[in-house]
């Protein structure tokens, strides 16, 4: 019995694989066909579309610059004498003629009132001299005059002249020696600590004692591409020259600072080593809140800080753009997706101008009125049919800076 059922199996396998080959076909078909249908789209892609047209943009170019004081006095003792007193609150601001450090001052007291004594003593030898030479000169005339006589009253009262000059001039160094005990601010500004303290001798020699800068107004350094720095004096020749500019900071935190400022120098010579020119800008540095006198005021600039120069144009001017986000970029450069005719999507290269963190100045590649593709770009190839429609609005950035 069991051969004739082997026998049965294997002619009936080759019709029960057929069966499953069958089976399996329609299966994988059924699936490719529910996945294809599931993977059609419902029509054209839809996109926001901007048209490209002119703007009131005004022209900016950014830079790295460093905030320099205006003033810098480094303050140095001229007399050798003990630190007697520090008047100043180190790290605050003081005003010029403030009286910050005293030196040990009886020495130069009684230098003065010795030189005081000469000059009286001299003065007293000159009054001599004089009564001498005017009885000399009166007898000259008699027959008890004699030349000779006459001649050493003269000289004698040219010595004691000079004497007294003399005299007169050492007491004025004595009194201006006395004066430099007293170290008074040059210039108002923001004064450092102090390098020498109370009670060690302090002389020319010992190095500055402290520094003050001048805080309000500042300079900013900023160095520019010689390149650049010509296209800005091109761009602004017509319009005034770099007196047309403002310059505006952006601070180390990434605020913009609320002070403009304006450029006051331009460098005269290229470095031959960075082919870069210095321009400087001179910017209000306002206190932040009030302040007693004497304590620290706080204020937004610091000296030597680095910080990001805008130099923007006083007006604005007209320019054809177009929302920054459409711009792609290629190994080619940049170029956009203009809907074209049957709202098919077409490539267009362009060329920036002058540009905005929120708007693309065109200077090259489109016209006025061409539908810029702006929102949706993923889903856009070129040739494929679009579903246009506005993009969502987005707040304007007038300023425009540096590509």
């Amino acid at each position: 019995m069991t051969a004739p059922l082997d026998a049965a199996r294997r002619h009936h396998a080759p019709a029960r694989r057929a069966v499953a080959t069958v089976l399996a076909v329609l299966a994988a078909w059924s699936l490719m066909t529910t996945t294809a249908q599931a993977q059609m789209p419902g029509g054209p892609p839809s996109v926001g579309v901007a048209k490209a047209e002119q703007m009131a943009i005004t022209e900016a170019s950014s830079f790295t610059g460093r905030i320099q004081a205006i003033e810098r006095v480094a303050l140095t003792a001229r007399v050798t004498a003990f630190l007697d007193q520090i008047l100043f609150t180190q790290g605050a601001e003081v005003q010029q003629g403030d009286l910050l450090y005293r030196l040990e001052q009886a020495p130069f007291l009684a230098s003065v009132q010795q030189q005081e004594a000469a000059v009286a003593d001299a003065m007293s030898r000159l009054a001599n001299a004089n009564l001498t030479l005017g009885r000399a000169q009166s007898l000259l005339s008699t027959p008890a005059g004699q030349r000779s006589v006459y001649d050493d009253a003269v000289a004698m009262q040219r010595s004691y002249a000079a004497q007294v000059q003399s005299a007169q001039a050492m007491l004025k160094t004595a009194q201006i020696n006395l004066a430099y005990t007293e170290i008074h601010a040059p210039v108002s500004g923001k004064i450092s600590r102090t390098n020498i303290t109370v009670g060690n001798v302090v002389s020319p020699s010992s190095g500055p004692l402290a520094t003050i800068v001048s805080q309000d107004p500042m300079y900013v350094q900023f160095p520019v591409a010689s390149r650049i720095e010509m296209d800005l004096q091109r761009r602004y020749a017509n319009k005034g020259g770099m007196g047309a500019v403002v310059v505006k900071l952006r601070l180390s935190d990434g605020t913009v600072y609320d002070q403009e400022g304006k450029i006051d120098y331009v460098e005269p010579s290229v470095s031959g080593t960075t082919d870069t020119i210095l321009l400087r800008a001179r910017i209000p540095n306002p206190p932040l809140r009030a302040a007693d006198k004497g304590h620290a005021v706080e204020r937004a600039l610091v000296d030597n800080a680095f910080v990001t120069v805008m130099v923007e144009g006083i007006q604005p001017v007209m320019a054809l753009g177009i929302p920054r986000k459409a711009v792609l970029s290629d190994q080619q450069g940049d170029y956009v997706y203009v809907v074209g005719a049957d709202n098919k999507a077409e490539t267009r290269r362009i060329v920036l101008g002058q540009s905005t963190p929120m708007v693309a100045v065109i200077a090259k590649g489109l016209q006025e009125g061409d539908s810029v593709i702006a929102e949706g770009i993923q889903r856009v190839r070129p040739g494929v049919v679009v579903a246009p429609g506005p993009m969502s609005p987005t707040p304007a950035t007038p300023a425009a800076g540096g590509k």
